[in-house]
């Protein structure tokens, strides 16, 4: 066992023991004097009153905490403020948590928990779409214009369900008193997030919390907002018991009850002229937020920021809802609501080129976004786009236009698709600059040793290799002269959360700024530090309350190709290949940029066609990496990427993000790929055997 001072530093000093060992002590791994454990009990119904608790015989040493051991407010803080840290009077969904039962045995612990009993007062639970707690609204152009001059309209609707993130190593903290403080350690993409949530949950003062993430096993933003709610909990317990307490979730646990993507419902509406061109469309998002908003808004926001994706239309009028149903809150996925849009609006264009007998590829071409273009908010794209040049090698690569031919002939069930998509970079408009207000911070030892203080998170994209690599390029030392430590609020400032695609345009770009200051100051032997601060560029301006003008400083681009074949018997799907060409600004390591693409790429193609998971009734059916299939090494294809170099100004060497965007694609591009083998529309993902077999069958 372990002090807590010894936990705190050999965190802190995890770097050497990776490089030597290969180890890393994840949160699971962490043990404290005196360590008791946690286990939730949580709601067997979706939607009712609590009339009356029950507690089974406590031995002594055990502990019940509940809403009424909350010292300040019973609402974890988020973007939105509605979701409780334990539920006091109700219950909104199957598996909310009501109180914790801590005590030094965990088996002991968890038949306790097993064993309280809870009446409710049942009531009818919520599953459609019909009550709205974020509604937006944005419109560009002449919307109402376009529609009445319209030689012809074109209408379908597409649906998207759930993604679970996956990840290797499920949700956890260790905690305990420090210093009259919270010290959390644990498994998490955004250290601030979960001090700031803690302080307001706790009323305590931000010396009094401290939060320090272990080596995280994987994340795809399932531990953005949601490790807030574990740790405020968890804080509450520590108040209350004043003991070291370790808090993970089992596999089953964790899939049941953290934050999914979000299914989504899509109306699109085209006005074309005479030529066939569109000149106006309507859009209709609808997100299933689950019981509680957390970052739902923000998550439609972004989805609806995507309605045109890489094509250019003049006229437009998107609303978008998210509706609170009876089911586990949903939340942060990497791409963050666009690969929902994505999927929607790829579909729609070739659709709507399906309908008026044209090619496809020509028609989608005649629409695509060129330098200059005014964005879906009516911003600029100011940078150069270079996406002809990437279709053209994705087209050479894959032999796309010879496939598509070929497979035209219904027999062979065969198909391939393609999709051109854009993400943009960093938080939506004024995020950066009037919210996070990034700051970093390099210091140099007396030893000229360089250390990086940032509050990004390395869980497994690469910070830890890219960051030092920056900082020792432009100072002209030696890489092992450069260290970044797991980020402990105590050290580092708030350099913002690892999301958005921001870790190396935005933090990076900071980083790059502090280095350059710091070579030009180089004093031999004495200690140094240098502070950056994020300032938005001169030509950012947006309006939120309109959703008006550059809702991003940059955008990524990237065409993803993805080739199948549909079994004639069992309607399952083989991808065989798949092909990828990305405008990521500059790759500052281009193996860990690799690595992005393949991953990413497989987790979209994966959310097309292979990804199902659905609720009954309130309760996910798929709860456990048996029911719930994601593509092991047999199911993911040849891949060939290719990165094609358009460095962006204002990113260090010309990066841009790349996180989000290799996954964006993927949904639309197998999802075109098996439409074109079974010679149905497909407006629903993922494009399972069952579903596959319907559309053959009904058409």
């Amino acid at each position: 066992m372990k002090t807590k001072k010894d936990i705190s530093e050999s965190i802190r000093k995890v770097d050497s023991e990776e490089k030597i060992s290969g180890r890393a002590p994840y949160t699971s791994d962490i043990s404290v004097e005196g360590m008791l454990y946690a286990k939730t009990v949580r709601s067997p119904i979706a939607r009712g009153v609590i009339k009356n608790v029950k507690l089974p015989d406590m031995p002594e040493g055990y502990y019940t905490v509940d809403a009424s051991d909350i010292p300040s407010r019973n609402v974890v803080s988020m973007i939105y403020e509605d979701w409780p840290v334990f539920a006091e009077k109700e219950v909104n969904f199957i598996g909310e948590p009501i109180m914790l039962i801590v005590g030094p045995d965990k088996e002991t612990v968890m038949n306790l928990a097993d064993n309280v009993e809870i009446d409710y007062e049942e009531k009818n639970p919520v599953f459609d779409f019909s009550n709205s707690g974020v509604r937006l609204h944005f419109d560009k152009g002449d919307v109402v214009n376009a529609f009445e001059r319209a030689a012809k309209t074109i209408e379908y609707e597409y649906e998207t369900g759930y993604q679970e993130q996956a990840y290797i190593e499920p949700q956890g903290f260790v905690g305990y008193i420090e210093d009259g403080g919270y010290t959390l350690v644990g498994s998490i993409q955004c250290p601030y997030y979960v001090k700031n949530a803690v302080m307001d949950t706790m009323g305590e003062d931000e010396d009094k919390v401290r939060v320090i993430q272990a080596p995280v096993g994987g994340a795809f933003g399932g531990k953005e907002e949601f490790p807030s709610v574990t740790a405020c909990q968890l804080a509450v317990a520590l108040k209350k018991i004043q003991k070291p307490i370790k808090f993970i979730y089992e596999r089953e646990e964790d899939m049941e009850t953290t934050t999914k993507r979000h299914p989504s419902k899509t109306k699109m509406e085209a006005a074309l002229d005479e030529h066939n061109n569109i000149i106006g469309m309507r859009s209709r998002i609808g997100l299933d937020g689950g019981a509680y908003i957390g970052l739902s808004g923000v998550v439609l926001s972004r989805g609806m920021l995507a309605v045109t994706n890489a094509y250019t239309i003049d006229n437009l009028d998107v609303h978008g809802d998210v509706f609170l149903t009876n089911t586990v809150p949903n939340g942060a996925f990497r791409g963050f609501g666009a690969p929902q849009m994505i999927f929607a609006i790829e579909m729609f264009i070739h659709h709507i080129a399906k309908d008026i007998g044209e090619d496809p590829y020509v028609f989608r071409k005649r629409h695509m976004v060129k330098q200059g273009d005014k964005t879906s908010t009516s911003g600029t794209f100011r940078d150069p786009i270079i996406l002809d040049d990437m279709i053209q090698k994705a087209v050479e690569i894959s032999n796309y236009h010879d496939k598509a031919k070929a497979y035209e002939d219904r027999d062979t069930y065969k198909g391939i698709g393609m999709s051109w998509f854009l993400h943009g970079c960093g938080f939506t408009g004024s995020g950066e600059s009037d919210i996070i207000k990034a700051n970093v911070k390099l210091r140099k030892d007396d030893e000229d040793n360089v250390h990086i203080l940032v509050a990004a998170v390395d869980m497994g994209q690469g910070p830890k290799t890219t960051f030092r690599k920056l900082v020792a390029d432009i100072l002209d030392v030696p890489i092992e002269q450069v260290t970044f430590n797991y980020p402990d609020t105590r050290y580092v400032p708030d350099s913002g959360p690892t999301v958005a695609s921001r870790t190396m345009m935005v933090v990076g770009g900071l980083l790059a700024r502090a280095a350059k200051t710091l070579k030009e100051d180089w004093k031999e032997g004495e200690e140094q530090t240098v502070v950056k601060q994020y300032e938005q560029p001169d030509y950012v301006e947006w309006d939120q309350d309109t959703m008006r003008g550059d809702a991003y400083p940059a955008y990524s681009w990237g065409v993803n190709v993805v080739e199948v074949e549909v079994s004639k018997v069992t309607y399952e799907v083989t991808v065989t290949n798949a092909w990828s060409i990305y405008d990521l600004g500059k790759a500052i390591d281009e193996r860990i940029v690799m690595g992005q693409a393949d991953g990413g790429q497989a987790q979209g193609i994966a959310y097309g066609y292979l990804e199902v998971m659905n609720h009954e009734n309130g309760k996910l059916k798929q709860k456990n990496m048996t029911d719930y299939i994601i593509p092991t090494s047999v199911d993911v294809p040849k891949m060939e990427n290719h990165i094609m170099d358009n460095p962006y100004p204002l990113g260090p060497y010309g990066a841009k993000g790349v996180g989000e965007l290799t996954l964006v694609g993927g949904a639309p591009a197998v999802a075109l790929a098996i439409e074109q083998a079974i010679g149905r529309k497909v407006r629903k993902i993922p494009a399972t055997p069952e579903s596959i077999m319907e559309l053959i069958d009904n058409g």
